[in-house]
């Protein structure tokens, strides 16, 4: 069975998954698991899916991240948001502060070094998806 990254309300944790059938945005449908590329422009229509995957193309392709900052602020997905493709255990902290919900690391490879690596800091200095606060407000 597939392992990967997953967000709990503790925190994160390696957890087993069965299968999604992940469906591509030309054949997607209201209620289904929807799978995008780091190049698609997030619509309204994706609140209706059970949950989104973006597809990252190239470990140093950033684009998804940014989708996924826009999914959560402007479109205001509240639904599960999984990371797949080219994802490197070096970016899993960014991949948590820009809302993902679970994350997909090829071949579940270094999943426990990952783990450790995706929240290292106890503050920031800039507002992220998940904490609106940064240090400097939450100093005030």
């Amino acid at each position: 069975m597939p392992r990967l990254l997953k967000r709990i309300p503790s925190g994160w944790q390696i957890c087993d998954v069965a299968e999604t059938p992940w469906i591509a945005q030309d054949e997607w449908r209201a209620g289904g698991a929807l799978q995008v590329g780091v190049d698609a422009e997030p619509l309204a229509d994706w609140l209706e899916a059970s949950s989104v995957a973006i597809e990252f193309p190239a470990m140093t392709d950033g684009r998804g991240l940014s989708l996924a900052v826009l999914m959560r602020n402007r479109l205001g997905y509240r639904g599960e948001l999984v990371a797949r493709g080219s994802i490197h255990q070096d970016i899993v902290h960014f991949l948590a502060r820009c809302g993902f919900d679970a994350i997909e690391l090829p071949n579940e490879e270094h999943l426990e070094t990952a783990l450790k690596w995706i929240d290292p800091h106890t503050g920031y200095y800039q507002p992220s998806v998940i904490r609106s606060e940064s240090a400097l407000t939450s100093a005030n």
